[in-house]
């Protein structure tokens, strides 16, 4: 090839190194939303792929949970619900809790279980972190519309109903855990380049951080002790707290909870995509 044919001859995309660690192309991941709805609906198909029930274990896994819930918080241990139904306080706190857990372990294993896909064609890295949190909101519209029958029944049962302006919050709320379910999952996808035994811990941590967020119990049971102030620093304490007031219309909206855990998913979503985006030129490296 001569260099007149070199000079003459155009490229349609020239993939560069990113040069600074904040440097995400919004309009980049939007030209690639059609792949992000393949990933979505590949991870929702793949997951069930070979199984008897399918998307039914998301509608048996809350169930038995909150059976579990309410034989170990209520019956044994007594922990009061705020006037609400213990079905449904456990159920509602399950419910909220699952999209953040799935969104949290799953994104935080990006980079080792896509592996043989990054090192063969390009694409935006952060498309598989994002159609991972889609494809959770998925599963969670299962497990929310499973709580809306049961609060039917109850509410038919009981003669009682609460209606108000405080379900918009919901969306909301939902937000704020796919934010936090992201940019927590990415910081750790990317450490896991380096560390494989991250992978173990996360799944051994968020087990136990469901203990340390008011899930199980109401922050009003730990009001006024050092432990309940340990909590209310969790940023997942106001959003659980706050999801079931926006649905149940019981106990004190923290407004400035939900503010804090506002400014904390804002952080970690720019620390997230600074250290993604430092991890992601060279982890095919050490992976």
């Amino acid at each position: 090839m001569t260099n007149l044919e070199i000079d003459e001859e155009k490229w349609d995309q020239i993939i560069l190194p990113k040069a600074r660690l904040f440097d995400i192309n919004l309009k980049e991941l939007w030209r690639y939303r059609d792949l992000i709805l393949l990933f979505v609906k590949r991870d929702f198909s793949a997951q069930f792929k070979q199984t008897v029930l399918g998307p039914l274990w998301h509608v048996i896994q809350p169930v038995f949970t909150t059976i579990m819930f309410l034989f170990i918080f209520s019956k044994v241990a007594k922990i009061p619900t705020d006037g609400i139904n213990p079905i449904l306080f456990y159920m509602s706190g399950i419910t909220i809790w699952n999209y953040f857990s799935l969104s949290l372990t799953a994104t935080s294993n990006t980079f080792v279980s896509n592996a043989n896909i990054f090192g063969k064609v390009y694409f935006p890295r952060l498309v598989l972190p994002i159609s991972t949190i889609i494809s959770n909101i998925i599963k969670f519209a299962i497990q929310f519309g499973l709580l809306l029958i049961v609060m039917i029944y109850f509410g038919i049962k009981n003669k009682e109903f609460y209606l108000s302006f405080s379900w918009l919050l919901v969306p909301v709320l939902v937000l704020l855990m796919a934010g936090l379910g992201l940019g927590l999952g990415i910081i750790i996808s990317s450490l896991t380049t380096k560390y494989r035994d991250l992978t173990v811990l996360i799944t051994f941590g968020v087990q136990l951080l469901m203990y340390a967020t008011p899930v199980a119990y109401p922050m009003s049971y730990l009001r006024g002790t050092s432990m309940g102030n340990i909590i209310a620093w969790n940023p997942l304490s106001p959003v659980i707290e706050g999801f079931r007031y926006s649905i149940f219309g019981v106990g004190e909206f923290d407004v400035n909870g939900l503010i804090y855990s506002t400014l904390f998913t804002v952080i970690i979503l720019i620390t997230g995509i600074i250290v993604f985006n430092r991890v992601e030129k060279n982890f095919m490296d050490t992976v």
